[in-house]
């Protein structure tokens, strides 16, 4: 089974423009208070490597393999966090006009560990995907 958490968000910026936030990682340390240090290649079976801040847990380290990205439109890894437990970490870009999209950032948690790690931290878990969504927000409409 599979627990989601996931925010999101109205942003007056065009897909392209966000997308250009997004695919630049090593400028995620401009914006991104929770996802930082972040180095890697968005390309199929790629690696993302960085440091996850959520309050209330340890900071940790996090190696993410690229499961799948389309440009202006979403990027999506994978990480296992041992036999039992997966994280599938996601953003994804919906444009509903020139200039006005909608858009989602999340966790996917599965395997018997996922469930009690969701249950005991989806508070946590959700205030980081809040906060990583208006910062989103606001880097993609600046300028």
């Amino acid at each position: 089974m599979n627990f989601k958490i996931e925010k999101r968000i109205g942003v007056r910026a065009t897909s392209e423009r966000i997308w250009e936030v997004i695919a630049d990682l090593p400028g995620w340390d401009r914006w991104n208070p929770v996802e930082t240090g972040v180095t890697g290649a968005i390309s199929f079976g790629g690696t993302i490597n960085l440091t996850e801040r959520i309050e209330g847990l340890p900071e940790r380290q996090v190696a993410g393999r690229v499961a799948d990205w389309q440009p202006h439109a979403q990027l999506v890894w994978t990480e296992k966090r041992g036999f039992l437990f997966n994280v599938i970490r996601y953003y994804e870009i919906e444009q509903l006009e020139p200039g006005s999209c909608i858009v989602a950032n999340g966790f996917i948690f599965s395997g018997f560990m996922g469930e009690g790690f969701h249950d005991k931290h989806k508070r946590a878990i959700r205030t980081a995907c809040e906060t990583i969504a208006e910062a989103l927000k606001t880097a993609s409409e600046a300028d």
